[in-house]
C-alpha cells in the first residue's frame, strides 16, 4: 500500500511547482510533488548557459517533432523539441523572456468558453507572481505589475547597446516603445521594448528557485519525489463514477511504486507530458489508444489534439562593431567554458601550470568576469541574449491580438546552436557557416515569430510503453494564411533593420545561399515574397511554446477538471484554449497560480496569500 496524500501534483515544472508550493502553504494539507528529473544543476542559474541545458538527457526530455510543411532545411526534416526535465521544468531551460501576452488574448479565452479566464480575472495572479525591479531601460505600466512576489522580474545588466538600437529602429519603423506587459499592448501600431526577464540579480528565477527552493521544500507537509517517472493515473470505477485515486510511477531504481490521493491528482506534466499520461491511463481518443494497445477507460477525443506553437524563422545580419561575438560571452562564463576540446585552455586544470603568458591573462580575465557576475549579477551572461521584442499585427491573421513578434539577439548564436539545438543543415543556411557563424563573428539575429497560428498539430500515443515518446506533429503552415503572415513578418523585420540608428549599421540579411540562387536574389536587394516563403518553409523552428493539447472546453472545464473523471485536473500550457501572443512561460506560471486558487476554493483550503489579501490595509 503506497503513501497517501491530500493532493498529488504530477510534474514539478512551470505550473506544478507553483501548485505544490501554494497548496502546501497550508500546514494541514499533505502534498506530494512528482518529478521525473532532479534538482537543477548549478549552471541553470546562469542565464547565458540556457542552451547547454538542452540536448542534456539529465535536464531535457529530448523530444523530436515533425514540423509539417516546414523543415525542408532541417536535417532529416526532424525538429528538436526541448522540454525541461527537472524541478522548475521548462522554466529552467528556456530563454527567460517574461511576456504575459495581449490582454485581449485572455478576453478571447473567456469569449470561447473559458469562464473565469478573462484579463481582469487573471491579472491579480500575474501581479501576485511578480517581484519587478524598476529599470530606466524600459517603460513600465506600474498599475499592471506586482512587487514582492516569488518570481524575480528584471532587465539585463549591462544593457547591450545594440539592444537599445533595435528598439530605436523598431520605433523609427512605426512600432512605438512601451510596456508590452501593460496597457501599451493595446496600441494599434504595436509595442517594442527591451525584455523583462524572469531573473533576480542576474540569475534565473525558475519556478524551482521562485517557489520551492529553501522554505517550501523543507515543509514537512510537502513531499518532493524526484526521479519519479509517472506511468499512469490510477483510476477506479467506470462511467460516471470514474475517479482518479492515485499515481503509479517508476522510481530511480526502476521499481514500480504507487501513491494515493484522498482529494485530487493534478496533472502538470506539460503540453506533451500531460496528454501522454492521460492517454497511458486510458483517457483519450479511443481508436488511437486501442491502436497503441491501451484499454480506453474514458473517451476524450481532444486529448493531444489542437497543438499550437509559435514557429520562428531566424534571420542573420553581419554587424561588425554591433554584434557581440560568442568568444566574448564564453569568456564571461568563466575558465571552465574555455577548456579543451573546444577552447584554448587545457582540459585538465592541473595543466594550467604550463600556460603561456597570454593564456594566463585570458584565464584571469575569465575568472574576473565570472566573479563579477557572482557578486553583482551584472555581466554579459546575465541574460539569454534574447533581449528585446517588437509586437504588432500583420493585418492578415487574427484581429483580436498581435499576430507577430520579432525578437532581437545581439549575440549568443553560432553554428553549434543552429546545427545542434535547432538541427539545421548549415550548408543550406550559410556559405562557410563556420566562418559566418563562428565564435569570432559579429552578427545580430532576428527571431521572427508567428504568434497566432491557425494551423494545429497533434500528439499521438504510439506505444503503451510509458518510456516511449509520443508522436509530435506540429503541422506548421497547414493553413496557408500562416505562411502569408510569416512572409509579412519577415518583410517588416527587414524594414526595422533598414531604420537602424547611427553611423554603424548591420549589413544586409544573409539569405540562405541555395535559396538565394534559386530565386535570383542578390545580397542587399529587396527579396521576393517567394524567397521569404521558401526560407520559412526551410528554416522555421519551434520557439518551445507548445500548448493547447488538453484545452479548456474540450478536455478540461474552466476550473481545469478533466471532463468525465472525478478528482483529476490538468494545469499547465496544455489547458490554454488558444495560444497567447508572446513567450508563454509567464502565462503557464499564472495558470499554476490560478489552479492553486481554484483547488483551494473547491476544497475550502486557505492559502497564505489569501490571508494577506484579506488583511486590512493601514
Amino acid at each position: 500500500m503506497g503513501e497517501a496524500f491530500d493532493f498529488i501534483v504530477v510534474g514539478g515544472g512551470s505550473a506544478g511547482a507553483v501548485i505544490a508550493a501554494r497548496l502546501s502553504e497550508n500546514p494541514d494539507i499533505r502534498v506530494a510533488l512528482m518529478e521525473a528529473g532532479e534538482r537543477p544543476p548549478e549552471r541553470e542559474l546562469m542565464p547565458a548557459a540556457c542552451a547547454s541545458l538542452q540536448l542534456d538527457p539529465e535536464t531535457d526530455w529530448m523530444f523530436w517533432a515533425d514540423p509539417g510543411k516546414a523543415g525542408l532545411g532541417l536535417k532529416e526534416r526532424r525538429m528538436r523539441t526541448p522540454r525541461g526535465k527537472m524541478l522548475g521544468g521548462s522554466s529552467g531551460i528556456n530563454y527567460m523572456v517574461w511576456v504575459r501576452g495581449h490582454p485581449q488574448d485572455f478576453d478571447h479565452w473567456a469569449e470561447i468558453g473559458a469562464e473565469g479566464w478573462s484579463y481582469d480575472a487573471v491579472l491579480p495572479a500575474f501581479k501576485r507572481m511578480e517581484d519587478l525591479v524598476p529599470s530606466n531601460e524600459i517603460t513600465i505600466d506600474q498599475a499592471a505589475h506586482g512587487t514582492g512576489g516569488p518570481v524575480g522580474v528584471a532587465v539585463r545588466s549591462p544593457m547591450i547597446p545594440a539592444t537599445r538600437q533595435f528598439v530605436e529602429a523598431a520605433e523609427a519603423a512605426g512600432i512605438p516603445r512601451g510596456d508590452y506587459n501593460g496597457k501599451d499592448r493595446f496600441n494599434l501600431a504595436g509595442v517594442s521594448s527591451a525584455h523583462q526577464t524572469n531573473t533576480r540579480q542576474g540569475r534565473r528565477a525558475s519556478t524551482y528557485h521562485a517557489y520551492l527552493e529553501g522554505e517550501a521544500e523543507a515543509r514537512p507537509n510537502l513531499t518532493i519525489i524526484t526521479g519519479a517517472h509517472v506511468t499512469r493515473i490510477v483510476l477506479e470505477g467506470e462511467g460516471d463514477t470514474l475517479t482518479a485515486t492515485g499515481v503509479e510511477y517508476r522510481d530511480v531504481l526502476g521499481v514500480s511504486q504507487t501513491v494515493h490521493a484522498s482529494r485530487e491528482v493534478i496533472l502538470s506534466a506539460g503540453a506533451i507530458g500531460s496528454p501522454q499520461i492521460l492517454m497511458l491511463s486510458g483517457i483519450g481518443p479511443r481508436r488511437e489508444l486501442e491502436a497503441a494497445d491501451v484499454a480506453c477507460r474514458h473517451e476524450l477525443s481532444a486529448v493531444g489534439k489542437h497543438v499550437k506553437d509559435h514557429p520562428f524563422v531566424p534571420m542573420t545580419f553581419h554587424a561588425p562593431g554591433i554584434g557581440v561575438p560568442l568568444n566574448e560571452i564564453g569568456l564571461s562564463m568563466g575558465p571552465d567554458v574555455l577548456r579543451a576540446p573546444g577552447g584554448p585552455l587545457p582540459a585538465d586544470p592541473a595543466d594550467d601550470l604550463q600556460l603561456s603568458a597570454d593564456l594566463i591573462d585570458l584565464k584571469a580575465e575569465a575568472e574576473r568576469r565570472l566573479e563579477e557576475w557572482q557578486a553583482t549579477g551584472s555581466s554579459l551572461v546575465a541574460s539569454s541574449w534574447n533581449d528585446a521584442s517588437a509586437f504588432f499585427s500583420s493585418g492578415l491573421g487574427a484581429d483580436y491580438s498581435h499576430d507577430v513578434q520579432i525578437s532581437f539577439m545581439a549575440g549568443g548564436v553560432d553554428v553549434g546552436l543552429l546545427s545542434g539545438q535547432a538541427n539545421m543543415d548549415m550548408a543550406m543556411y550559410a556559405n562557410d557557416a563556420d566562418a559566418v557563424l563562428g565564435p569570432a563573428a559579429e552578427n545580430v539575429y532576428l527571431i521572427v515569430q508567428l504568434e497566432l497560428p491557425r494551423s494545429e498539430g497533434e500528439i499521438v500515443l504510439l506505444s503503451a510503453d510509458p518510456f516511449a515518446p509520443p508522436s509530435i506533429n506540429m503541422n506548421y503552415y497547414a493553413d496557408l494564411v500562416d505562411l502569408k503572415v510569416m512572409v509579412a513578418a519577415m518583410r517588416r523585420s527587414l524594414e526595422i533593420m533598414a531604420h537602424w540608428p547611427g553611423n554603424d549599421k548591420p549589413g544586409a540579411w544573409i539569405a540562405p545561399p541555395e535559396l538565394a540562387r534559386k530565386h535570383g536574389h542578390v545580397a542587399g536587394e529587396r527579396p521576393s515574397d517567394a524567397l521569404l516563403e521558401n526560407t520559412a518553409l526551410h528554416f522555421s523552428h519551434t520557439t518551445y511554446h507548445i500548448s493547447c493539447t488538453c484545452r479548456i472546453g474540450h478536455v478540461v472545464d474552466p476550473r481545469l477538471r478533466v471532463l468525465g473523471v472525478k478528482n483529476l485536473r490538468v494545469a499547465d500550457a496544455s489547458v490554454m484554449p488558444e495560444i497567447t501572443s508572446g513567450n508563454i512561460n509567464a502565462v503557464v506560471i499564472m495558470i499554476g497560480e490560478r489552479a492553486a486558487e481554484l483547488i483551494a476554493m473547491d476544497h475550502g483550503v486557505r492559502l497564505r496569500w489569501m490571508a494577506h489579501a484579506e488583511a486590512p490595509q493601514s
